[in-house]
């Protein structure tokens, strides 16, 4: 796949406060990237930088290699060949489902109405040509600003929360579908999210945002079991931290020592690990700690509360060791009472390792 869309260095202040700062990325024709971060990190700023409809104070944007905007050049957003999709559609309410999809289209009227007619049929709302807006569902309403989108067949396509608006019995599947419809077309897709499992469902890769800079990028398995720093793997799922002192390339833990290497000496470390990483184990009532290479010393905890989620269940544990306390989910139903002590194991391998903040 060839690179459809590169940013390149881009910068917006607003009133002396810098919103983006120094962000390239890039997509290839086909591929989806997700714009991943917080509210208020730069996410929607970088999305209208590309589209046009906001001008960096520096850096270089090109699609297909031509320039969009750079050193002198600043292509308004019809030139740019771009298509966008925001949270509240935007759908034009006088006009009827094939009145929005064709709008922007130009040409004889015959083409135009066999590619809105197509589309209709690829977000499966064929018959819904003369319907209007506020007959339709939300799904159905985003379905067609999806398709409206893409009339044009724009080389990139720009979504900025599109899915926000929508029930969460619905979501799943219009993700699902939006995703196929966009892999049909071909086109380069940016998605502006806050959600992680989002990101995850839909993403080829993963440009994660903090304070207007992407921080990490990469594919969703990579990002998600190779965080860059604590805040990243915090921001995919709830965690545990073990917090120590690196003491020649070691740091003692509950679960005994772990290698710290590349710390300083006497440096305060932080030993992360997800709540499904945690292990309780059951065979050990009674037998005591009996270490082994994967899982080290298995230390000993007492439940302060359990809550059943439905899927899984997650077990609180204040750790005799040192009085921490250390979070596990353990699928299906499993709530033993307060007070109850158990054993506890870890994945060292599953286990990340940062310098602590």
């Amino acid at each position: 796949m060839n690179t459809r869309l590169m940013v390149e260095g881009i910068t917006r202040r607003f009133g002396g406060r810098v919103v983006v700062q120094d962000l390239s990325l890039s997509v290839k024709a086909g591929q989806v990237t997700c714009l991943l971060g917080p509210s208020g990190c730069g996410k929607s700023t970088t999305l209208r930088m590309i589209a046009g409809v906001e001008t960096p104070d520096t850096g270089r944007i090109t699609i297909d290699g031509a320039e969009m905007f750079g050193p002198g050049v600043n292509l308004p957003p019809e030139a740019r060949g771009v298509g966008l999709i925001f949270q509240d559609f935007a759908l034009f309410p006088h006009l009827t489902v094939a009145g929005n999809v064709g709008f922007g289209l130009s040409g004889d009227r015959g083409v135009r109405a066999r590619r809105v007619g197509e589309l209709l049929e690829k977000v499966n709302l064929s018959g819904f040509g003369d319907k209007h807006p506020h007959e339709l569902s939300g799904g159905e309403q985003q379905r067609v600003a999806l398709a409206r989108a893409l009339a044009p067949r724009p080389r990139v396509m720009l979504m900025d929360e599109p899915f926000s608006g929508l029930d969460n019995r619905l979501r799943d599947g219009i993700r699902d579908s939006t995703l196929d419809v966009l892999k049909e077309e071909g086109a380069a897709v940016l998605l502006v999210t806050h959600e992680p499992d989002e990101a995850m469902r839909m993403a080829d890769q993963i440009a994660l945002m903090r304070d207007g800079r992407i921080v990490q990028q990469g594919a969703p398995y990579n990002v998600y079991n190779a965080p860059v720093d604590k805040a990243a793997a915090a921001f995919f799922s709830d965690i545990n931290v073990i917090r120590g002192v690196s003491k020649g390339a070691l740091t003692d833990t509950p679960f005994g020592a772990f290698l710290t290497p590349g710390q300083v000496d006497g440096a305060a470390v932080d030993i992360v690990i997800r709540p499904q990483h945690l292990k309780i184990d059951f065979d050990r009532a009674g037998r005591g700690p009996n270490p082994t290479a994967v899982e080290g010393t298995p230390a000993r905890g007492v439940v302060q509360r359990a809550r059943y989620l439905g899927r899984e269940s997650l077990v609180e544990f204040r750790m005799e060791y040192d009085g921490s306390v250390l979070t596990t989910s353990v699928p299906g139903v499993f709530l033993p009472k307060p007070g109850t002590a158990l054993w506890l194991m870890i994945r060292r391998d599953r286990c990340f390792v940062f310098p602590a903040a």
